[in-house]
């Protein structure tokens, strides 16, 4: 009896300690999905933001001259 409690304490020891593996391996898992996905969220923002103000520039840009083009004929 005492044999088979010894047995059951070990076994039930040991699945605590890779309870505790599992659980950190699953938070820095976790963790590091976040970062690399707020990562991606930024550069993505930043690139379409990039891309606005350049479309708002060559826009501007092409505006002007054809309102120049269009006071020169008068």
């Amino acid at each position: 009896m005492l044999i088979r409690a010894l047995a059951i304490a070990i076994v039930m020891t040991l699945s605590a300690s890779g309870c505790a593996e599992l659980k950190s391996a699953g938070r820095t898992i976790g963790h590091t999905t976040k970062e690399v996905t707020t990562d991606i969220g930024h550069a993505t923002r930043d690139a379409a933001k990039e891309v606005g103000q350049g479309t708002k520039r060559v826009v501007n840009e092409v505006t002007k001259d054809s309102s120049e083009s269009k006071e020169e004929e008068k």
